[in-house]
């Protein structure tokens, strides 16, 4: 089904409650749809393994519909040129945290956007430099003791309980949540579609 203004739906392959919170945000409404795709990267680089995730999900979900634009997305913090995903243990969470202290990383945000009316796909990949701060022990074990920091690549947000920890940023905020916003009205716009023609 179109979206508004008659442009294609903008289909999210995610079911990341951030991501929907950052379109919705912004005036889109779009379609939620789950992806199944693997995540498994061996040994490619930080910024090279979320391009190919992303699409991953966006292909797999593209095939379920017509007439739409289907975007995949897929967040990691580099630090030391080690990837950081999200924390699969409160022990694992810790660790990140150690290795985050006082240190600086990136977040990297793969972005595929596929049409499902011509089969076109188009990637990208958003950058977004990180400075933290130093939290104490006590902090950081009160932090990862919320649960907060297993839901998040890197254990860490900018507008959750760990905001305090993050002293700057350097780039677009919106890649930091999950989504480069700037990123989709350029990739939208080599479609020749402006971000407006989806406002909800």
């Amino acid at each position: 089904m179109p979206g508004p203004s008659g442009a294609p739906r903008l289909v999210l392959a995610s079911t990341s409650p951030a991501r929907l919170r950052i379109l919705r945000d912004a005036g889109f409404d779009p379609k939620v749809a789950p992806s199944d795709a693997d995540e498994a990267f061996g040994d490619l680089t930080t910024e090279r393994a979320v391009a190919v995730i992303a699409e991953r999900k966006a292909a797999a979900v593209a095939p379920r519909f017509e007439d739409a634009l289907v975007l995949g997305c897929d967040s990691m913090l580099d630090v030391d040129g080690t990837a950081l995903g999200k924390p699969t243990s409160p022990a694992e969470a810790v660790a990140m945290w150690r290795r985050l202290s006082g240190n600086r990383g990136t977040l990297y945000t793969g972005h595929c956007l596929i049409d499902t009316r011509s089969g076109d796909r188009h990637s990208a990949v958003a950058a977004t430099g990180i400075s933290f701060a130093a939290p104490s022990a006590e902090e950081v074990t009160a932090y990862v003791a919320t649960g907060e920091p297993l839901q998040m690549a890197g254990a860490f947000g900018l507008e959750n309980r760990s905001g305090p920890f993050v002293d700057s940023i350097e780039g677009d905020p919106s890649n930091v949540r999950g989504l480069s916003l700037p990123l989709l009205r350029r990739m939208l716009a080599e479609r020749g579609l402006s971000v407006c023609e989806f406002w909800s």
